[in-house]
């Protein structure tokens, strides 16, 4: 079974990337803008127009980055989700037609960002680790599960979104500066992690680099690709 984990970052501004960080740690800035370059750099992000993944064999996102569409379809519900990230509005399909009653609308704009917050994060996290509300903090070097000396950071959110009590140290190769593991803590106070998952099978889609494997315990993140293109009226109809 999926073991989920939701993260919600951002909330106030759900794809605005690479910002100030709250950190005043010097050391955790620099070594997050290295991952920044290790995956392919800032710019290279910035032109990704389409982004698809599906999240663990149970839903398939699809995400343009540049309108803050996205797709979410579900098939084991027959459920597909059309929201806007900005406007959080959108349309909800189930079993092949439209909902059109306001107040399940309004439930399923907000269950969709939800989704796409938590999803998106499990696939793109090392590109967020300078967003706004995040605080890094260098906590020196460590070996990985598989024993590769890293760089930890540990990472928390300064009263964002939905989760901020939340708290992940993040391993960083100290020779390729690519994530290759986290551990996830409910509560920042906790001493020991509820989840630790490796990142590993990096390749490049385009110019960026993305890790799709969190394990045996996760599994795979399936149908990766980065897109110029969709077929017209992906995120407005069936």
């Amino acid at each position: 079974m999926v073991r989920q984990i939701w993260t919600f970052i951002l909330l106030f501004a759900p794809y605005l990337l690479f910002g100030q960080s709250n950190s005043t740690d010097k050391r955790a800035i620099s070594i997050a803008d290295s991952v920044t370059l290790a995956m392919g750099g800032k710019a290279n992000w910035d032109s990704v127009h389409y982004l698809k993944w599906t999240f663990f064999g149970k839903r398939t996102l699809y995400w343009d980055k540049w309108s803050g569409n996205v797709r979410i379809e579900i098939p084991s519900k027959e459920l597909v989700i059309l929201t806007n990230l900005n406007t959080h509005k959108g349309k909800v399909f189930y079993g092949g037609k439209e909902l059109t009653n306001s107040d399940s609308n309004a439930y399923y704009m907000d269950h969709g960002y939800k989704i796409w917050a938590n999803d998106s994060y499990w696939l793109i996290m090392p590109f967020k680790l300078l967003d706004p509300g995040v605080t890094l903090l260098y906590k020196g070097t460590v070996n990985d599960k598989k024993g590769d000396l890293c760089f930890q950071l540990e990472l928390t959110f300064n009263e964002v979104g939905v989760t901020p009590e939340n708290k992940y140290n993040i391993y960083i190769n100290r020779k390729t500066y690519q994530v290759t593991q986290w551990d996830y803590f409910e509560k920042y106070t906790n001493l020991t992690p509820d989840l630790s998952n490796p990142w590993e099978h990096y390749q490049y889609y385009g110019k960026i680099l993305l890790s799709d494997d969190r394990g045996p315990e996760m599994g795979k993140l399936t149908d990766v690709a980065v897109m110029d293109t969709v077929s017209k009226g992906l995120f407005q109809t069936l």
